[in-house]
């Protein structure tokens, strides 16, 4: 159990990392559109997320929605940029891949506090669980990256008219959920990170004796 504290330090860390990469996944918050015709979007700001975009409209175009209007990208649509496609894969392969990290965290914790002394039973389940704990944080590092940099330049998109969105902003900057996946990133490397370090400490008392 001494042995292991890191690794329980790393499965909080990969928990919290994971529940991250979730978050920002389904919030809207990637990109904050600033508009200049408020005609339509009436508070001038949209927001642009991997799954669909928003923004407030007092002329009710959106029945159900109240105020704000939604519009969900539906199956390969080719105004989508790559980027926006690359996050939707890669944040739900993170989520598998984590889910599975923490699994394999789990198991090898239970077999530490209830006394398992077997090599084969903890050593690489820790490390198969670091391994998948740092997958899950590149698999989201790169989409974060990606819409960071588009972000920065200032890249159009160009939405066809049921959007009721211009094809370019005055200005857009980073939404929530950019800050959000890069905590994620660092808390999954962590843990990635600290699973990997783990060594049995069999060996260390073998050679000790």
């Amino acid at each position: 159990v001494s042995a292991s504290h890191l690794q329980l330090t790393a499965f909080g860390l990969g928990t919290v990392g994971w529940i991250l990469c979730t978050v920002s996944m389904g919030m809207v918050e990637w990109r904050v559109w600033h508009v200049d015709n408020t005609t339509i979007i009436s508070s001038g700001i949209a927001w642009v997320g991997i799954w669909k975009v928003c923004f407030i409209s007092y002329l009710h175009i959106s029945p159900g929605y109240r105020e704000q209007f939604c519009h969900k990208f539906s199956g390969y649509e080719s105004f989508v940029p790559h980027e926006i496609y690359a996050a939707q894969g890669l944040l739900l392969i993170a989520l598998f891949v984590g889910l599975l990290g923490l699994a394999a965290t789990i198991f090898a914790l239970r077999n530490v506090y209830m006394g398992i002394t077997h090599k084969t039973l903890i050593t690489p389940f820790f490390l198969v669980g670091g391994f998948f704990y740092v997958f899950a944080g590149l698999c989201v590092l790169i989409p974060v990256s990606w819409n960071f940099y588009s972000i920065t330049h200032n890249r159009s998109i160009a939405f066809p008219p049921s959007y009721y969105m211009p094809s370019s902003p005055v200005a857009q900057e980073a939404g929530a959920a950019i800050p959000v996946g890069i905590v994620a990133v660092i808390l999954l490397l962590l843990s990635g990170t600290f699973s990997l370090s783990y060594r049995f400490p069999g060996a260390a008392n073998t050679i000790m004796k």
